[in-house]
């Protein structure tokens, strides 16, 4: 029996080029088989249009020239191609939506005209850059008109991605994926089966469970329950893998997700407590980068039983020292996280997103990875690295020249 076969999926986001001073150059393409890009916005008419065309196709880096002659493609782009040439295993997908976006989809998903517009112009945008598909992030669909509508529009994206591969000879097969939900008044307004015709596999957004919005200190990314202590786990991970399988997704096209952050509660007495306030994080407030923590003072804790770590403890410096909780995904949890992923029959692991994680050994991708087994257990199905209709001329010359 041949062993089994993993998808490593992260999050890139356009933005981390910036104070985070992330590049695609730095991704750790030997331990992912997709990158997600992130996030592609759309119009009120369904056209799905670029964020940030600086960091997506213009910005320089060393190697780029800027003697070229013609229209050509730089970027993250580029280097994301770059890296899809060299790793010929590695998928790239455009993601549409995400928190910010996503108030754009309800209005445009609601009309026929509006997703064939989508449709088409995300499967071009994608495809003018050399990517292998697309990933949608709609949060939430809030009605069962809107549960309906988004089933279309995969239809719709689906049709448009297939039509574009059946161009080639042989033909090629582009992919379509959705970050999906892991709570109930969420998940409960999709239509799942109806979905999973169109998909080729989901990304549970298994993270966020706890945080500002909540009135107690509580674990954002928890495997399980807690028995003891029910009001510290107002979610977990294994209720929503099970509503997905019983909803008849094969365990094979569910990628569970873990956060490559945490999320801080601060002046609490612990899990389960009041807190007053969240404090600055990394990059946004109350939010730390993986590779930030533990924050120094603290002292972590693992819990087996419902699979979470916490650093807890007095930190920072006169006259700003603090007492705060920081829930997080560690070593601990990853490798148990990688072992349920393989006692289930999961289809492998999703971050957000990758600039917060950190490099080498302590990575918690490679840490996941290497306890399913290492780079060679991950799914190989070649990407697709022709172009023969884009607009970028080094693009489709496939960067010959550097």
């Amino acid at each position: 029996m041949s062993s089994p076969t993993y998808r490593s999926v992260a999050y890139f986001a356009n933005w981390s080029i910036y104070a985070r001073q992330y590049r695609p150059q730095y991704l750790p393409v030997q331990h992912l088989t997709h990158i997600l890009y992130a996030f592609a916005n759309i119009r009120d008419t369904g056209e799905v249009v670029l964020t940030d065309s600086y960091a997506d196709v213009e910005i320089h880096w060393e190697k780029d020239s800027w003697n070229d002659t013609g229209h050509n493609l730089y970027g993250c782009v580029k280097q994301l191609y770059l890296l899809k040439k060299a790793n010929r295993h590695l998928k790239v997908l455009l993601s549409i939506g995400g928190w910010t976006y996503s108030p754009k989809f309800a209005p445009m998903a609601a009309t026929s005209a509006s997703r064939s517009t989508f449709a088409a112009t995300a499967v071009k945008l994608a495809t003018d850059w050399g990517f292998d598909g697309l990933d949608i992030d709609w949060e939430y669909p809030q009605s069962t008109e809107e549960a309906t509508n988004y089933v279309a529009l995969l239809y719709e994206c689906r049709r448009a991605l297939d039509d574009y591969g059946n161009a080639f000879t042989p033909t090629i097969h582009f992919e379509l994926t959705v970050a999906c939900p892991a709570s109930a008044k969420n998940f409960d307004n999709l239509n799942i089966p109806a979905m999973d015709q169109y998909l080729d596999f989901w990304n549970l957004m298994a993270y966020d469970y706890a945080g500002s919005w909540d009135m107690l200190a509580g674990h954002q990314a928890n495997l399980h329950a807690s028995r003891l202590m029910p009001h510290t786990t107002p979610f977990n991970t294994t209720d929503a893998v099970n509503l997905y399988l019983g909803k008849g997704v094969n365990p094979s096209k569910l990628v569970m997700g873990m956060p490559l952050y945490g999320r801080a509660f601060e002046k609490t007495e612990g899990l389960g407590r009041p807190y007053d306030g969240v404090g600055e994080g990394s990059w946004e407030k109350g939010v730390y980068d993986f590779k930030a923590l533990p924050l120094p003072g603290t002292e972590v804790t693992y819990d087996p039983e419902v699979v979470a770590a916490i650093c807890y403890g007095i930190t920072g410096e006169p006259p700003n020292k603090r007492k705060v909780l920081v829930t997080y995904d560690n070593r601990d949890v990853a490798v148990a996280k990688a072992n349920y992923i393989r006692e289930r029959g999961l289809g492998g692991a999703m971050w957000w997103e990758s600039s917060s994680d950190r490099q080498g050994p302590e990575s918690l991708i490679r840490i996941v990875t290497d306890t399913l087994g290492g780079p060679g257990v991950l799914q190989q199905r070649s990407n697709c690295v022709m172009c023969p209709e884009t607009q970028y001329e080094n693009l489709r010359d496939h960067f010959a020249q550097g």
